[in-house]
C-alpha cells in the first residue's frame, strides 16, 4: 500500500503503520501539502492544478496516480481538501475533501465529502477513516479476484 496525502498529513501512513506487521504491506506514504510537492513527487501536473485547484476531484486522481507510478505498491490512496479553520471559500467551504484510490491496473474509486466546519482535527479524523475504508475495499476486492479461478484484473 501507498497514501498521497494533503490536508491530512500522513495521519493515514501513521495509522497504517500503528499496525504490528504492516511493514509486510505498506510501501511509503507521500505526504504533498504544497502544489510543488504535489508535482514533485506525484507528478500531478500543473495544469490539473491550476484549472481545478488543489482540492478537486481531478487532483486526488492524479495524486494516486502518482502514488502508485512512484512506489511499489499495488493499492494507494489519495486525499486532498480544507481542514479549516481557513482556506475556505464558498466554492469550497472548509470541511471538503476529496479522496482517490486505486489498485495497480484495476478497480479505482472516487469520494467526494461535504464534512462542514467541525473543526481541523474532525475533519481530518473522519478524513482517515474514509480513506482506510477504501483500501479496505480495495484489499478485499483484489482477494476476492485472486482466489483460484477468478482473473486476476
Amino acid at each position: 500500500m501507498a497514501t498521497a496525502e494533503s490536508c491530512t498529513g500522513g495521519l493515514v501512513a501513521g495509522a497504517l503503520t500503528d499496525i504490528a506487521g504492516s511493514s509486510d504491506v505498506v510501501d511509503r506514504g507521500f505526504v504533498t501539502y504544497s502544489n510543488e510537492a504535489k508535482q514533485a513527487m506525484l507528478g500531478v501536473p500543473a495544469t490539473t492544478l491550476k484549472q481545478h485547484g488543489a482540492v478537486s476531484r481531478e487532483t486526488a486522481a492524479a495524486m494516486v496516480k502518482g502514488a502508485l507510478k512512484n512506489s511499489l505498491a499495488d493499492i494507494a490512496v489519495s486525499i486532498t481538501g480544507i481542514a479549516g479553520p481557513g482556506g475556505g471559500t464558498k466554492q469550497k467551504p472548509v470541511g471538503l475533501v476529496y479522496f482517490a484510490a486505486a489498485r495497480r491496473g484495476g478497480k479505482r474509486l472516487a469520494q467526494r465529502r461535504l464534512y462542514g466546519n467541525i473543526g481541523r482535527g474532525r475533519v481530518r479524523a473522519v478524513s482517515v477513516l474514509q480513506a482506510l475504508a477504501m483500501l479496505e475495499t480495495l484489499a478485499k476486492d483484489a482477494r476476492r479476484s485472486s482466489r483460484p479461478g477468478k482473473p486476476v484484473t
